[in-house]
């Protein structure tokens, strides 16, 4: 049984055991780390359809990434959401080890790092991993404790799903495509979670709690804790810290949208970090391309004799290359190329 392999045990770690320190080439480096004023907060509530869709579009070009507020998810729900995951964390280890597994086809796990099969070095973070689209499917399979735990997490992931399919078509409309396109070229998406905890690190300047990656999906909706940063974006050569904006989502464009946009828009390289003086927790939701869903540029954006960026490939094909990767290699876009 690997015990000792989850951080959560309740025992705070003095020293920073030597599986998780970074090359000094590969360490966050916080002094080079910037503040931008300037990264996208978009109201969906804006007063015109065109406004939103026109800083949605400014955001993917030159960002990849942006947060939304007024986006219509519960705030007390969000809230819930949060004191459940710490719940969860909090729980007893014997009882939280009767869930884990290193092995990422797994529909639920609780795991630790990222690919603990395949890695050298760590990464200081345990995460739940949730399959959550359809739910009746997954939910008698997720945890029991805490009692709450299935209410409050299905209720919040069939609102996250509605914001998503809201936001592909708000993204469709801006690279000039029918408002339906991308969610019909994506087919019956999958939706997954990840219950995010990074405890106290002793040493958070030799690990990360997730190294540089960009996510292999469609669509990344990403609840922050309020109170501790922890993301970091990169843009034109620097480190962004992305600070907690009060009742925002981060959105973050996976590497299908990169594809599907044919090179226009962004899948942005981004990690996480952690920090010694407190615990942190956050809830990335995925949207997956079903994996029969062909990713090619549509029609119109190669009509004026712009090649296409990608070939053609099969959600599948992507994830199966990806996940046989570690996470920090070159951006698996990169092996799709034409």
């Amino acid at each position: 049984m690997a015990e000792h392999q989850l951080l959560s045990t309740g025992i705070p770690h003095r020293t920073l055991p030597e599986t998780y320190i970074r090359q000094e080439s590969d360490r966050p480096n916080f002094t080079r780390v910037i503040h931008d004023h300037n990264i996208p907060i978009i109201d969906l509530n804006s007063p015109t359809k065109a406004q939103i869709i026109s800083q949605i579009r400014h955001a993917c070009q030159t960002y990849g990434f942006f947060q939304v507020v007024n986006h219509g998810v519960g705030l007390d729900l969000v809230e819930k959401m949060m004191t459940i995951g710490k719940e969860f964390f909090k729980l007893p280890i014997e009882e939280k080890m009767s869930l884990y597994s290193d092995d990422p086809a797994k529909k639920m796990r609780l795991s630790t790092s990222f690919n603990v099969r395949k890695e050298t070095v760590r990464n200081w973070r345990d995460y739940l991993r949730l399959h959550c689209y359809p739910l009746e499917r997954y939910t008698p399979d997720w945890p029991s404790n805490p009692p709450l735990f299935r209410d409050v997490v299905s209720s919040y992931c069939k609102e996250i799903r509605q914001l998503g399919m809201r936001l592909l078509g708000l993204i469709s409309l801006s690279l000039g495509l029918e408002e339906a396109y991308i969610e019909q070229v994506l087919g019956e998406q999958e939706q997954h979670m990840a219950i995010n905890y990074y405890p106290i690190c002793p040493e958070p300047d030799l690990t990360y709690g997730l190294p540089a990656h960009t996510d292999p999906n469609a669509l990344t909706i990403l609840l922050q804790d309020p109170h501790v940063p922890g993301l970091q974006v990169f843009k034109e050569g620097q480190w962004i810290a992305v600070n907690p904006h009060p009742n925002a989502f981060v959105i973050n464009l996976g590497d299908q949208l990169q594809a599907l946009s044919n090179g226009k828009y962004k899948s942005v390289w981004h990690r996480a970090v952690v920090n010694s003086g407190k615990e942190r927790m956050s809830v990335a939701s995925f949207l997956c391309p079903c994996n029969t869903a062909l990713i090619s540029p549509p029609k119109k954006l190669i009509e004026d004799g712009s090649p296409a960026v990608y070939r053609s490939f099969t959600y599948d094909e992507y994830y199966k290359k990806f996940w046989s990767r570690n996470l920090d290699q070159e951006h698996c876009l990169e092996l799709f190329k034409n």
